[in-house]
């Protein structure tokens, strides 16, 4: 990727375009205007391009959740060992103890399958009732088929499938989409799943990176459900222009993958963890303030957060910017470090079989991550 973008001040990328992204000159009133928003946030210290926008669905319900993690824990320690990484660095950095690692022969699809078949035997559905399915994940086991048509076979549905890629907003993205199709009574019954399988897209020798990342799956089965119930105020965000700050240089179509580009390591995740970080604290304060504000509601109002679990200090960071106790926060990255779009949905069903979720609860789901993408929704249970 060589375009940086102008919002993003980082020495590493060449900064040739205008702020919108388009080649210098523009394109009329519309890239002069984009411009000067762009200017205009980055003289405001914001280091992302925000948006306003937000929707809202009803008349959805999550019926069931199930969640999957490979047998193998990893430790800290272990990778100490194993690497040479400072004693301690990972959980001071991380809150991250320990996480866990799928074997060799076991991909995304296997972890999504077992998920959702956890969702249904807790959802007492007939699998022949199901229609959609949708996954979330940027770790697929191929570039073609999708996962999802992989999940949809092994389970053998009667359902069209389809991946969704927004990195760790992919579950909030695949919920989001498949709550348009149960909405409109266009799918009775959807299978939605976010999966990851990051061990495989990380150098194990980058201290930097490696340790954050863990494998797993949640799923949860979506119908219709009563007026009251579903996304009563939900935010959809991207920002390309932060596309280098997280990033896999290679294996694209951009940069296809060679010998001499694997060699260099390039086939693996990349990221700039200080931007980044910096980044996912300003989007997730930002984005959950939108949504509370468009329902006319306060932090206290919620009655569980169950966000993206990337590190413990960028949760910490803004819950404490947004006022909101510790006590309202689900944290179980501690355990499976950042499972990417497989987070969310396994600190919700962790937190449903805690009984921590009742009917008629108010819960804040929040994914961000590459792209940038970041994905927010209250949702009424």
């Amino acid at each position: 990727m060589e375009q940086g973008s102008p919002h993003f001040p980082l020495d590493s990328f060449e900064t040739s375009r205008s702020p919108d992204g388009a080649p210098a000159g523009g394109h009329g009133g519309v890239a002069l205007a984009r411009k000067t928003r762009a200017v205009a946030e980055k003289s405001a210290g914001k280091l992302f391009r925000g948006s306003r926008r937000t929707n809202s669905l009803l008349g959805v319900q999550i019926v069931a959740s199930g969640a999957y993690v490979p047998d193998r824990i990893v430790t800290n320690a272990e990778l100490e060992a194993s690497y040479g990484f400072e004693p301690g660095w990972i959980e001071q950095r991380s809150g991250i103890i320990e996480r866990r690692y799928a074997p060799e022969g076991q991909a995304t699809s296997d972890l999504c399958v077992e998920a959702a078949r956890r969702a249904i035997r807790a959802g007492r559905v007939d699998p022949e009732d199901i229609d959609l399915v949708i996954v979330g994940t940027f770790t697929p086991d191929y570039a073609c088929p999708s996962t999802a048509c992989l999940v949809q076979d092994r389970l053998g549905l009667d359902a069209p499938a389809v991946d969704v890629q927004a990195a760790c907003s992919g579950f909030v993205y695949a919920l989001v989409t498949a709550a348009q199709y149960v909405a409109t009574g266009n799918s009775r019954l959807a299978l939605v799943i976010g999966g990851d399988t990051n061990s495989r897209i990380v150098d194990p020798h980058d201290q930097r990176t490696a340790p954050l990342f863990g494998d797993g799956a949640g799923a949860v089965l979506l119908a219709r459900g009563e007026p009251h119930q579903g996304l009563l105020c939900y935010q959809m965000g991207a920002d390309g222009g932060g596309a280098p700050l997280l990033n896999m240089p290679c294996g694209g179509t951009r940069h296809p993958a060679t010998v001499e580009r694997i060699a260099a390591g390039h086939h693996f995740m990349q990221m700039d963890g200080r931007s980044v970080f910096k980044w996912a604290v300003q989007a997730l304060v930002e984005t959950i303030e939108l949504v509370l504000e468009k329902s006319g509601m306060g932090a206290h109002d919620v009655a569980l957060y169950l966000l993206h679990q990337a590190n413990q200090r960028i949760i910490s960071y803004a819950m404490e910017q947004l006022g909101v106790p510790a006590s309202k926060v689900f944290v179980n990255l501690q355990h499976y470090g950042n499972t990417s779009a497989a987070s969310i949905p396994l600190a919700l069903d962790e937190a449903f079989r805690e009984d921590r979720i009742q009917r008629g609860d108010t819960l804040l789901f929040s994914g961000f991550g590459g792209g940038l993408t970041w994905g927010t929704g209250l949702f009424r249970w």
